[in-house]
């Protein structure tokens, strides 16, 4: 054997000596954790403390002396093997406290390692130290094969303490720093969420369905892809809004919502650019009822129809689907609504350009524009620029019912500058202005009395508008179109579109005015009103209506007559007219007056009868007894009807009590004495209650014989029986006043 052969052996012989002392302190560690984690083990055996990482510090080695450089180099090898050994063996029991059963059979197999590993070991002895708390191992490999080696291993191994159960049960177990710096890089790799806030996620996967994001919570969200259709380019990686909707649903499912994102976002941005007055971009969506729907951010806005463009808008389906710029000019905040407006950057464009193009306008200056809008009462027309209204009564001389009859949408017209306001930019046009008036054109021939036909072009309550020229306008009033003097309406007449003659009754040039009339081309019925109607004359009229105070007759077209409420009968006391006849009745009168000056005719109904007050003082004397019919009960008394006559008669209520007791009562027919006949006054009074008083006062006067007798007289010879008594009394009269003059 070679000197460097023996070197060799030698340097291996230490090796593993070395080796077996470190097994052999690795042992002993063993049983002091085994008898450690004894009393910890009972309590809980299912309980696995977490096991540091084994630390290795190599020291630098030393230089090598240049003797020994063979041999050194090869002893390195044999101290990093037994280092590994060693490694492995306290990692083994350092698993040993957690269970104690598991770690028993790794112990026992400690010895077999480090029994292989002695021989290596004897020529690196190891250096073991204890620590405390957290027991720190450092295992020194030295070469000392010669004195002047200086070349050594260093290793450090960090053994963590048992896990103390009791102090944690207990609630005072204290963390160390490396367990809360491990925990602290847990904490960093998940992220807090709360419900109901925005943040941006991560696009992890995508499905036909659905797309799947991460918000670096403990789970992903899944989210409809229905709520991405406005990115069609959207892919995994990109990075998305989302709006926690739940943090977890019944399922322990993570809620997301990127629609409700956008939307949050879209009325902060919506918010922001109304602050500032910003010009926002939108696509038009859909047409809807007064205007269109845009999508502003995402946010869908109102579009009015008039904020659209500054001329009428005829077809709202050309921008459904256009992107343009707009305006947010309101919102309100309790419904979430926003209107926009294309309009009023157009107008912000045309302001400056109206002023300057009004600044150089100039009335009665002639001008070309575009209709640009027809209302009811004007049209709008372009001027290049600025807008200007013709009137509905600026565009033509003659009447003109819709602008649409005279002008056309898009159509080229020459207007003249009647006015304009600076101020506030409004310009008035005219078109018929540009003509001559007709009533210049008017022949001078024409004049009051001639006769002329026309188109009656309007109908109003007070008459029709006929034309009797181009732009040249009459007015026949309702007076004006019959000799009747009850006025109708002007319909009653005629239509809109009738051809008519008529007659010139007045016309002003200056004013331009012109009164008709049509009644006039018929002969006046009142020009021969005395010949047809005299005084006293006998004639059949119709009812036109009725008045308070009495009844128009109509005689004949253009002849009314007037019949007083008193004049229609001679013995009812009418109330009001209707109760005597009805309107379209004819009547008989009489006519009583005539006032030409006027046109009043007056007329009698009860005129034309014979006047019955002539006869009832003969047929009606004062005492006499009739038969009459209890018509009506009024305030003061009763109203008593002689049917026979047609008489009416007061009956006083102290002259209505009965033979029998009690007051006449209305519908009875009963017997009653003539109390009072005054023709003047064409007044009646009666009695019921004399009729049987006096029939008593003569029973009693009678022979008890003639009682029978007496019950059977009849009215008339009652009657009789009181002018015989009145006469008598009258011859006792004479007889006395006759004594009285013989003895004067």
């Amino acid at each position: 054997m070679s000197k460097e052969q023996e070197v060799n052996q030698e340097v291996d012989n230490k090796d593993v000596k070395a080796t077996e002392s470190a097994a052999k302190s690795t042992t002993k560690t063993t049983k002091e954790a085994k008898s450690e984690d004894k009393p910890a083990a009972k309590k809980a055996p299912a309980k696995k403390a977490p096991a540091k990482k084994t630390a290795v510090k190599k020291a630098p080695a030393k230089k090598a002396a240049p003797k020994k450089s063979e041999p050194k180099a090869k002893s390195a090898p044999v101290v990093e093997e037994a280092s590994t050994v060693v490694e492995e063996a306290l990692t083994v029991v350092e698993e040993a406290p957690t269970v104690v059963e598991e770690a028993a059979p790794v112990a026992e197999e400690a010895p077999t390692v480090v029994e292989e590993a002695a021989p290596v070991a004897e020529e690196a002895p190891a250096v073991v130290e204890e620590a405390t708390s957290d027991t720190v191992k450092t295992v020194s490999a030295i070469d000392d094969s010669g004195d002047n080696s200086d070349e050594a291993v260093e290793q450090v191994i960090v053994v963590e303490a048992p896990f103390d159960w009791a102090a944690h049960e207990s609630g005072e177990t204290t963390k160390s720093i490396d367990h809360e710096s491990m925990e602290k890089m847990y904490a960093d790799t998940l992220m807090e969420t709360l419900e109901h806030q925005m943040i941006e996620g991560l696009v992890m996967k995508m499905t036909d369905r659905d797309v799947i994001v991460d918000i670096g919570s403990k789970s992903e969200g899944i989210i409809s892809r229905n709520e991405f259709r406005y990115n069609p380019d959207l892919k995994v990686g990109d990075k998305v809004e989302v709006y926690i909707d739940k943090q977890e649903d019944k399922l322990g499912q993570l809620v997301l919502s990127h629609r409700k994102a956008r939307s949050i976002k879209a009325w902060d941005r919506v918010n922001e650019a109304f602050t500032a007055e910003e010009i926002v971009k939108g696509l038009v969506k859909c047409r809807t009822k007064g205007g269109m729907i845009v999508d502003i951010f995402g946010l869908e806005a109102f579009l009015p129809g008039s904020q659209i463009d500054v001329k009428a808008i005829r077809d709202y389906d050309v921008y459904v689907g256009k992107a343009m710029e707009f305006k947010i000019v309101k919102i309100n905040h309790e419904f979430k609504n926003v209107v926009v407006s294309h309009k009023a950057l157009i107008e912000a464009d045309l302001e400056d350009q109206k002023r300057e193009i009004i600044g150089q306008l100039e009335k009665g200056q002639v001008l070309e524009g575009i209709v640009k809008n027809i209302t009811s009462y004007g049209v709008f027309v372009d001027l290049g620029g600025v807008d200007g209204l013709v009137h509905i009564t600026d565009l033509s001389w003659s009447r003109v019912g819709h602008p649409s009859e005279i002008v056309e949408l898009d159509a080229k017209i020459t207007v003249v500058i009647l006015d304009f306001d600076e101020a506030k930019t409004r310009i008035q046009l005219g078109v018929k202005q540009l003509s001559a008036h007709p009533w210049d054109a008017l022949s001078a021939e024409m004049k009051e009395g001639d006769k002329i036909k026309g188109k009656v072009i309007v109908l109003a309550d007070y008459g029709a508008f006929v034309e009797v020229a181009p732009g040249v306008e009459g007015l026949v009033h309702v007076s004006e179109m019959s000799w009747g003097s009850h006025l109708r309406s002007a319909q009653d007449f005629f239509k809109v579109g009738d051809m008519i003659d008529a007659v010139i009754l007045g016309i002003d040039r200056e004013d331009r005015k012109m009164s008709l009339g049509v009644k006039q081309l018929t002969p006046d019925p009142w020009s021969l009103i005395v010949e047809k109607f005299p005084t006293g004359s006998l004639h059949k009229g119709k009812v036109r209506n009725f008045t308070n105070f009495g009844v128009f007759l109509e005689l004949e077209e253009g002849i009314d007559g007037l019949v007083h409420i008193s004049d229609l009968s001679w013995t009812k006391k009418i109330k009001h007219p209707s109760e005597f006849t009805t309107v379209g009745a004819e009547i008989e009168i009489k006519v009583l007056d005539i006032d030409l000056e006027n046109r009043r005719l007056s007329l009698g109904h009860k005129q034309a009868q014979v006047n019955p007050w002539d006869n009832y003082e003969n047929e009606f004397p004062a005492g006499s007894i009739h038969e009459g019919m209890v018509s009506e009960a009024v305030e003061k008394g009763y109203v008593v009807i002689f049917e026979e006559a047609g008489l009416e008669a007061y009956c006083p209520p102290r002259h209505a009590s009965k033979e029998v007791g009690g007051n006449i009562v209305v519908g009875e027919k009963l017997a009653f004495r003539i109390i009072e006949v005054n023709r003047d006054a064409r007044r009646v009074v009666v009695s019921h209650t004399q009729t049987h008083t006096e029939m008593k006062v003569e029973a009693g006067e009678g022979s008890s014989g003639n009682k029978s007798a007496g019950k059977g007289r009849s009215t008339k010879q009652v009657n009789q029986a009181i002018e015989k008594t009145t006469l008598g009394d009258l011859g006792t009269l004479a007889k006395l006043k006759e004594e009285m003059d013989n003895k004067g």
